[in-house]
């Protein structure tokens, strides 16, 4: 399991948010500062590219075709064969330090996403639910950088990790209401490992999270413990998905940050797209139901 491919060579100012297409087998994948929706194939390698109107945290895939993004400072809709992007919804009052990050779908199609304090001083962030008739609601707060979200496999427990306190908090979760409570700590990262960002959860509830200028993912069992540690060739890679065939290939984004930290030398892969196969398989990513 620590057989690390790169399989993507780019230099995304900072990919997020890999989303696997089992009906057409490709990688959707976000670069917040460059404003863009990517679609990778594996099969050819090739990657096409969508500008959005401004930052663009996260995003789902939609059953009604297309995508939902999580914008700047609000919710749209995104056609994949036009490019146009329709605004969906939006939270009134944020305040131009106050942005969008990572988001995901519940298994009932509802779209999560997180507000963050763009200077990442603040506990200013939000977790916000849309629904799939258009309403917002705020389920979590007290949060400075809210980041990578999942389910456990019965949908009883959400994780959601806050990457300024290092920490990944572990929600009770009612599926039915779409209602997060409880909040503990899950895990919590060594300032010598870096600083958690996004997760993804397989089959077997296991938590896999990326570690921001950690050089490194980390697989936690259920219970929060570290169960494996695999080694990554960039110093930041921020977000992870299952995907292939039997979605047993772990897909990892990560970031140059170009013009914005200083070039290092032990990393030219940086911004790349990598793959690692795993012997226990990923789960598939649910759709925005609206």
């Amino acid at each position: 399991m620590t057989t690390v491919m790169r399989v993507l060579d780019i230099r995304a100012t900072l990919g997020e948010g890999p989303v696997w297409c089992p009906r057409d087998q490709v990688l959707y994948w976000v670069d917040i500062l460059s404003q863009t929706v990517n679609r990778f194939d594996p099969e050819t390698g090739t990657n096409r590219v969508w500008r959005t109107p401004d930052l663009v945290g996260s995003m789902a895939l939609r059953e009604a075709g297309g995508a939902i993004l999580a914008l700047r400072h609000g919710f749209a809709f995104l056609n994949f064969d036009t490019g146009n992007v329709k605004p969906a919804a939006a939270p009134e009052g944020l305040g131009e330090d106050i942005r969008f990050n990572d988001g995901k779908c519940d298994r009932r199609g509802r779209f999560f996403a997180g507000t963050m304090h763009n200077p990442e001083t603040a506990a200013l962030g939000k977790l916000y639910r849309l629904d799939a008739d258009g309403a917002l609601q705020v389920v979590a707060e007290g949060i400075t950088t809210p980041n990578g979200l999942g389910w456990s496999t019965d949908d009883t427990i959400l994780c959601y990790t806050d990457t300024a306190s290092h920490a990944i908090h572990a929600y009770d979760y009612d599926i039915e209401t779409g209602t997060p409570s409880n909040r503990r700590l899950f895990a919590e990262v060594p300032h010598d490992a870096g600083r958690p960002d996004g997760l993804t959860v397989d089959s077997q509830g296991y938590v896999w999270s990326t570690h921001w200028e950690g050089w490194r993912i980390t697989r936690y069992a259920p219970d929060g413990s570290v169960d494996t540690v695999v080694e990554m060739p960039v110093a930041r890679p921020t977000s992870c998905g299952f995907g292939g065939r039997d979605l047993s290939t772990l897909y990892v984004t990560s970031a140059a940050m170009d013009g914005i930290f200083p070039a290092d030398e032990r990393e030219p892969k940086a911004g790349s797209i990598f793959a690692v196969p795993c012997e226990v398989a990923g789960l598939p990513e649910p759709r925005f139901a609206g």
